[in-house]
């Protein structure tokens, strides 16, 4: 199986998320690829997947993914039903965080209880 069949699954991630100015190549069976990603969070997205598909340390991908924004951890568009804590656990992985997400938006947001479908929350480096 080539590099690229293998990380097929990242290259499709990466249309997903839009990363910009995409370059894929291979070479001597190692797959090469590099480009944008809008944000610090979508950035590990990518490397989670390339690990989840080839280890800690996989020697058949290099990959130059840079940051557009890093500013902000990343921006979510708030669904219906999600909360600050829900969104602080996906994040963060800790659900009590949710007030560093309100600190980072009480421009649009005056009670952490209330957060409305289409908002674009600010998701802070922490």
């Amino acid at each position: 199986m080539s590099a690229k069949a293998k990380y097929q699954a990242v290259l499709d991630l990466g249309q997903e998320l839009g990363i910009k100015g995409g370059d894929v190549s291979e070479d001597g069976g190692v797959l090469k690829i590099k480009g944008e990603a809008a944000t610090p969070y979508e950035k590990n997205v990518i490397w989670d997947k390339i690990k989840q598909i080839g280890g800690e340390s996989p020697s058949d991908i290099k990959a130059n993914i840079t940051v557009g924004d890093d500013s902000v951890y990343h921006r979510h568009t708030v669904k219906s039903g999600e909360s600050l804590s829900k969104i602080a656990k996906h994040y963060y992985g800790d659900a009590m965080k949710y007030n560093k997400i309100f600190d980072a938006n009480t421009n649009i947001l005056s009670n952490p209880d209330v957060i409305h479908p289409d908002q674009v929350l600010v998701i802070p480096n922490i």
